[in-house]
């Protein structure tokens, strides 16, 4: 069975921008994943309304370049489009390392619904972003 890569270990194209560049106050804050779950956060509902477009995990102790690791706790930053009333909206959660089977699963059904969209498109792993 191949090994799988810990979600700190991606590193997506590009960035994404907390909060809402239009509506102030689109962007929420918590202290632990459990913290998160407990609330409801933004998104433990209904995965259609409040679709998942993307998902950062910043380690900043494991950080690839030497010049900006530090201290500072591990975040998760998702974001999301809640489609029925056409806005954007992000979250940045403090985790830790285990709280990565729990975020993992999240993100495994949240990443269904995704899939389920672009179903009639066929799509291939390791896409090339340069």
């Amino acid at each position: 069975m191949p090994e799988t890569r810990r979600l700190w270990e991606f590193g997506h194209p590009y960035y994404c921008a907390n909060g809402n560049f239009f509506n102030a106050g689109q962007h929420e804050l918590y202290e632990s994943w459990r913290e998160f779950a407990e609330t409801g956060g933004c998104v433990l509902g209904d995965r259609d309304q409040s679709l998942l477009v993307r998902w950062d995990w910043h380690s900043w102790r494991r950080h690839p370049d030497p010049d900006l690791r530090g201290d500072s706790p591990d975040e998760l930053h998702l974001f999301f489009i809640l489609q029925r009333k056409a806005l954007w909206r992000s979250v940045s959660i403090t985790v830790t390392d285990e709280d990565e089977a729990a975020v993992r699963q999240f993100l495994e059904e949240c990443g269904k619904t995704m899939a389920a969209i672009w179903e009639p498109v066929a799509l291939k792993t390791g896409a090339n972003h340069g």
